[in-house]
């Protein structure tokens, strides 16, 4: 899952950037970049770099960057490979700056439709388009943010959007919709991320934005608007020192992750659903195409995982009407396994490091499967890096010894699958939308069933 972070104030704000990619590395990413608008030299910076992050600081510091005011993104591919032009953030122009997490599902029209009133396309993604229409609607006369209203009116899917403009250097503008955004309150100057986490080391106070928000973030300034109207927000305070391993108030940390499910529901689900359907995008910049082959699916996990994998084979049977198969990892690889044309090698673990999962997922290798799919909790573990697309649970850390919260997302992230495999398999719409629809209400009816302790 992508990363976003910004900020604008009246000191330099590169460390501050750069620091709060760091502390979103655990969300995984391929590239990684940021833009940062100089108020002296009236010019916009940009600099992207694949790989780690480490690679974008030791960028930075070669071209001695500064800015008061900038956006930053650690990019998990989905519309065109890992490279430097599909890195975040886009441009249009010398003047506009955009990042983005979500998927944009109607970008091939408008794309089409940008190309013919003469804007010429850098990369692969989604993403530019939506940098160029917000820059179409600023070059008519639109401020900002009445641009950046305008051009998400025209949006189909999800998304977190951060940007900067070098007409209006001391504001940031940004828009939620099915992907998570808040904004962290500073005294004399306001950050914006995609995860509180991000921005600890800055300040306390925040605003989570709400499902349709825009708001105009400045010095000394937050506006908010929703439906075109403006709406206040509460300011929360969130401790720095709130960490997974602690327990808080709870009696133990089993406890804790059962009542955690409902976010970590949420946080799975945030970006890879529609109000009607599922984006199989968020599987990866490989995934349409493996799918398109599948016939049948093979899952492979242990313990826990292979319970949800035991589900996942009557939701394939009856959903997608898919044909599956489920194996214990310490027992697949002792099997002369004999796969069948069109089969998909799914392999499931909360840490992805689960040794006889790796050493299945190693053997699977071997063989003639169409694609090798990990659902995983842990963006930079052994299982997901060695398989050809991976979908991320969002779990957090789990550290009771028995399985919750890891648990239900796995089946959350395996529905997701059931689903984008079923419409291939004459899954209709409304169907979909069914299921899709019982997602979005899941979070909250797990909520209300844990309020019956």
């Amino acid at each position: 899952m992508c990363g976003i972070v910004g900020a604008v104030a009246q000191r330099e704000v590169t460390g501050i950037l750069l620091e709060g990619l760091k502390r979103l590395e655990y969300r995984g990413y391929d590239s990684a970049g940021l833009a940062l608008l100089d108020a002296d030299e009236q010019k916009l910076h940009q600099l992207r770099a694949v790989g780690k992050v480490k690679e974008l600081v030791k960028s930075v510091s070669e071209h001695e960057l500064r800015g008061s005011s900038g956006i930053a993104h650690t990019r998990w591919a989905t519309h065109g490979e890992p490279s430097v032009r599909n890195a975040h953030p886009h441009l249009s122009g010398e003047d506009l700056a955009l990042v983005h997490n979500g998927i944009i599902e109607n970008y091939e029209s408008l794309r089409k439709q940008l190309r013919a009133d003469g804007y010429d396309f850098a990369s692969d993604t989604d993403t530019e388009v939506v940098v160029h229409l917000i820059h179409q609607q600023m070059e008519q006369g639109n401020d900002l943010l009445a641009a950046v209203e305008a051009s998400v009116a025209r949006l189909e899917g999800a998304y977190g959007l951060c940007v900067i403009s070098r007409r209006e250097p001391e504001r940031i503008v940004v828009a939620r919709s099915g992907s998570p955004l808040v904004i962290g309150v500073g005294i004399g100057e306001n950050f914006v991320a995609s995860d509180t986490l991000a921005l600890g080391q800055v300040t306390d106070r925040f605003i989570y934005l709400e499902e349709g928000d825009i708001a105009v973030v400045e010095r000394d300034q937050i506006r908010i608007r929703h439906a075109g109207e403006d709406v206040e927000r509460p300011v929360k305070q969130v401790s720095s020192d709130l960490v997974d391993a602690d327990k808080g108030s709870y009696g133990h940390y089993m406890l804790k992750e059962i009542y955690e499910q409902s976010k970590a529901l949420t946080d799975t689900l945030n970006g890879r659903i529609s109000a009607s359907h599922v984006l199989e995008e968020a599987f990866g910049v490989k995934s349409r195409e493996i799918f398109d082959q599948v016939k049948r699916v093979h899952i492979v996990a242990c313990g826990t995982s292979s319970h949800a994998g035991l589900i996942m084979k009557y939701w394939l049977e009856n959903i997608a009407r898919v044909t599956c198969q489920v194996d214990i990892a310490s027992d697949y690889r002792y099997r002369n396994i004999i796969v069948e044309e069109g089969s998909l090698f799914v392999s499931i673990s909360q840490s992805g490091e689960t040794a006889d999962t790796l050493a299945a997922l190693r053997y699977a290798k071997k063989k003639d499967y169409v694609g090798y799919l990990a659902i995983c909790n842990v963006a930079t573990s052994s299982l997901v890096r060695e398989s050809d697309f991976s979908l991320l649970t969002m779990a957090g850390r789990e550290i009771g010894v028995a399985s919750t919260k890891a648990f239900t997302t796995q089946l959350c992230a395996l529905l997701l699958l059931a689903v984008v495999l079923g419409r291939r398999n004459g899954m209709s719409a409304e169907k979909e939308s069914k299921v899709v629809q019982a997602l979005h209400q899941l979070p909250e009816l797990v909520e209300r069933t844990l309020t019956l302790d």
